[in-house]
């Protein structure tokens, strides 16, 4: 029974396929679902640190910090370097207020991967909120113009209202005056649609008779109301160090800079802005941030579409440029079929004015999104079309490879190979040891499933040494595992010839000795032939006819007494050698 409850517990699935499904999931803000998925992956692989990171986002999407702030942990506990787990706690601690400790996770993911650019916003934000709270030390300007008795009397005044407070009530703490920290506009800002619940609750304390009261459970109205205001105070705090008063008035002026340059820039402004949104576009992308990106480029796309030819002159080929960069962050989120229709209005603009480095990355975008979702000849004529535009070798070496690729998963192994081999060629003009790797590695594929075994063999120990030499460890595990089964199935392929080559072998001798006897059997028949003539050379007429006859009767058959009285006379003749070779 145990056995039976334990197999039932374990998913029905593989630990890849749930990852994929919990990633898509989580992309389409089905946190839940999404959650459940990476409990099932967990279930076959306890431990794994990406997948936890996963679940980690999971719970701090649906306000789950406590369990958040364990899976990252956990993702930390063998692999204290781990980037992701690093950047996902110090994302957690930043979300639960806790800035300087998320400011020291942020600045260890820096030191390790200072190429990321998350990292970096990190450790912006957080010493942006440490100084909202705490104030800039620059601001602070300390002045000694008494002696440093001042100090002691300080703190005794400190120590004689902590008594005063310790002495005071529950019930009377709601009497003293509660001084306001910001004026109404500030918490109005902070707080929003909450702000008029404030104020009526800061309303209630100044009834006194309501106050005194209590509810059906006991509860004072006054803690009741206190909490309330205690909650709204905490809250716009952390709303306040998330996003200061400054930084939304800052905000907000930017955007009427934003709508005043909009309605008439300078042609250095445009390039400058339009250069910079590029940049980042670009930066969001290659730093795991594709919704970001995705978002940006959406925004600046509407942009430059309100915008007039006079003032951006390259506006069509910007546009396209756009829908490429958004099709790529939507192929990086999942969105295959949006990818694909980004990447084609890419294709459209590009041939609509003209624009052949265009048309070829945008044919290169197609077919990275077709053979990603398993469309392979689909990627094959598109990147075919894409070959003659190609301007470098290494161009050239990466697109024959694709192809090459696509054509194996067709099991087309002939076409394979062929591409195999001019992506080498290829690769070999443009010296790139790497790209020599992959592309002798495809050669050897395609001649494994054209059963050219020994061929395999050596294009894979070429690959294998193209491997040491630029120290890929994980290309020669894998070559190697490919070197021992292409190997075993040369020597099965090499027994089988042996044995077909046996059985042909004894065929053929046991042909050949019937043929020699053969051979023996009209030797003989021509030397007796060539002693009857010596016998009967220079003989009487009627001899020599009949030795005519017989030899006109060997050739034909012939009914009656003249074939009877050929077999006499050839009797007769063996009988007479017979006796001249005892007399010998």
């Amino acid at each position: 029974m145990a056995a039976a409850a334990a197999a039932a517990s374990v998913p029905a699935g593989t630990f890849p396929s749930f990852m994929a499904e919990g990633t898509l999931l989580c992309r389409r803000g089905e946190y839940g679902k999404a959650l459940a998925c990476f409990d099932n992956a967990l279930k076959l692989r306890a431990g794994d640190k990406h997948c936890l990171v996963a679940r980690s986002k999971c719970y701090l999407k649906l306000g789950d910090t406590e369990n958040s702030l364990k899976d990252a942990e956990a993702s930390l506990q063998n692999d204290k370097t781990f980037s992701k787990g690093l950047y996902q706690k110090a994302e957690i601690l930043y979300t639960m207020g806790d800035f300087e400790f998320a400011l020291v996770f942020y600045h260890r993911g820096y030191r390790l991967r200072p190429e990321l650019q998350k990292f970096r916003l990190g450790i912006e934000k957080s010493q942006e909120a440490i100084v909202n709270c705490i104030g800039s030390p620059s601001s602070v300007k300390l002045e000694n113009k008494e002696d440093l008795c001042f100090i002691s009397r300080q703190a005794e005044s400190k120590k004689a209202n902590q008594k005063l407070q310790v002495k005071l009530t529950k019930d009377q703490k709601w009497t003293r005056k509660r001084e306001p920290v910001r004026n109404p506009k500030t918490e109005r800002q902070l707080l929003g649609e909450l702000y008029a619940d404030k104020a009526y609750l800061e309303k209630l304390l100044k009834d006194e008779d309501l106050m005194e009261s209590s509810t059906k459970q006991g509860i004072k109205v006054a803690d009741l109301v206190l909490s309330g205001i205690s909650y709204l105070d905490t809250r716009s705090e952390f709303w306040q160090q998330q996003k200061p008063i400054y930084a939304r008035v800052r905000e907000r002026k930017l955007r009427q800079q934003r709508w005043m340059r909009d309605k008439k820039q300078k042609p250095a402004e445009v390039g400058r802005y339009v250069v910079k949104s590029m940049e980042d576009i670009d930066m969001l992308l290659t730093g795991d941030c594709p919704e970001e990106s995705c978002k940006k480029a959406e925004r600046v796309l509407k942009t430059i579409q309100g915008w007039s030819d006079d003032e951006v002159p390259n506006k069509n080929e910007l546009i396209g440029n756009l829908h490429s960069c958004i099709g790529n962050a939507q192929l990086e989120m999942g969105q295959m079929e949006a990818a694909l229709q980004s990447h084609k209005m890419d294709l459209e603009f590009a041939r609509q004015n003209d624009l052949p480095d265009a048309v070829s990355r945008a044919l290169d975008n197609i077919g990275r999104v077709y053979a990603r979702i398993g469309k392979f000849q689909q990627a094959i004529d598109t990147w075919e079309e894409k070959i003659p535009m190609a301007k470098s070798s290494l161009e050239k070496t990466w697109l024959f490879h694709e192809i090459g690729q696509c054509y194996l998963e067709l099991n087309k192994a002939e076409a394979a190979q062929n591409y195999g081999q001019k992506s080498l060629q290829s690769a070999d003009e443009e010296g790139d040891v790497e790209w020599q790797l992959h592309a002798t590695v495809l050669v050897a594929q395609a001649q494994v499933k054209l059963k050219d075994y020994r061929s395999a063999i050596l294009n894979f120990e070429k690959a294998l040494e193209k491997a040491k030499l630029i120290h890929n460890e994980d290309a020669q595990k894998a070559i190697i595992s490919a070197l021992d089964d292409v190997s075993k199935s040369f020597i099965e392929e090499l027994h089988g010839r042996r044995e077909e080559t046996a059985v042909y072998s004894l065929k053929e001798g046991g042909f050949s000795a019937g043929s020699a006897e053969d051979d023996n059997l009209e030797k003989g028949r021509e030397g007796e032939e060539s002693e009857r003539r010596r016998e009967h050379r220079g003989g009487e007429k009627q001899k020599a006819a009949a030795a005519g006859n017989r030899k006109d009767h060997r050739g034909t058959r012939q009914e009656g007494g003249e074939e009877r009285g050929g077999e006499d006379t050839e009797s007769k003749g063996e009988e007479r050698r017979g006796a001249r070779q005892k007399k010998k």
